[in-house]
């Protein structure tokens, strides 16, 4: 492990699809190499919730910008846990069900949406080394990132990655889970403003037959070596 920081703010970013382990990693190596972590997905998580505490319709652009000039969101380290509230409620496992997997694709392409939280995005981490999660951290939020990271594995695996942090919803199983990622992958690829994709200064791994553990140690060498190098 390092004994010393950059004396500049370290930046890496971490994206990929559902599943590929990206948060649960993310949430690790912070912890060990002392960063903050921000959650990107979780942001448009909190914006999914809250527009439907208030009965908005997350499809309709005109419906949320007041909501999305209001919204507050912030992150609370525990461990290797990451609390999240918005509006002064924790949300941490109110905004990781089915339901708010779907409408968070759905906010997640509206560029009000986008442009609103690209500023909260970056300013989080504007004051402290950080590791950022997401789809689009290291291609749009920070394209100048210090080290990017790209994570993947295959369908199946993330599949049933999912569905074991669903398993208290009875009402999900392999197939549907396998279904939902599969559109998820689709939408999120395919809009028109930040489209899933790897960054081409990206590093590549695969996690499909990889432990938690042994991609950590893969990104803290790569932290190591970007520093010390």
């Amino acid at each position: 492990m390092t004994s010393k920081k950059p004396d500049k703010n370290f930046i890496i970013t971490i994206d990929g699809p559902s599943g590929a382990g990206k948060s649960t990693i993310s949430k690790k190596v912070a912890a060990r190499l002392n960063l903050s972590y921000i959650d990107t997905g979780a942001m448009y998580r909190c914006v999914a919730w809250a527009a439907r505490k208030k009965g908005l319709d997350v499809t309709c652009e005109n419906a949320l910008p007041p909501l999305l000039r209001d919204i507050r969101i912030s992150f609370q380290a525990s461990g290797e846990n990451n609390l999240v509230f918005c509006n002064e409620q924790e949300v941490t496992d109110l905004i990781r069900s089915p339901e708010i997997d779907r409408l968070a694709s759905a906010v997640s392409s509206l560029s009000c949406v986008r442009n609103a939280l690209l500023p909260l995005q970056r300013a989080a981490a504007q004051n402290s080394h950080a590791i950022i999660d997401g789809r689009d951290a290291g291609t749009v939020i920070f394209p100048r990132a210090d080290l990017k990271i790209y994570l993947d594995a295959d369908l199946t695996t993330r599949a049933r990655r999912r569905l074991k942090e669903q398993k208290q919803n009875a009402e999900v199983d392999l197939k549907s889970v396998t279904e939902a990622i599969a559109r998820r992958d689709e939408a999120d690829s395919s809009r028109s403003q930040a489209p899933l994709r790897q960054a081409e200064d990206a590093i590549f791994i695969d996690t499909s037959k990889l432990s938690i553990e042994d991609v950590c140690q893969r990104i803290i060498d790569l932290f190591e070596s970007r520093f010390n190098g």
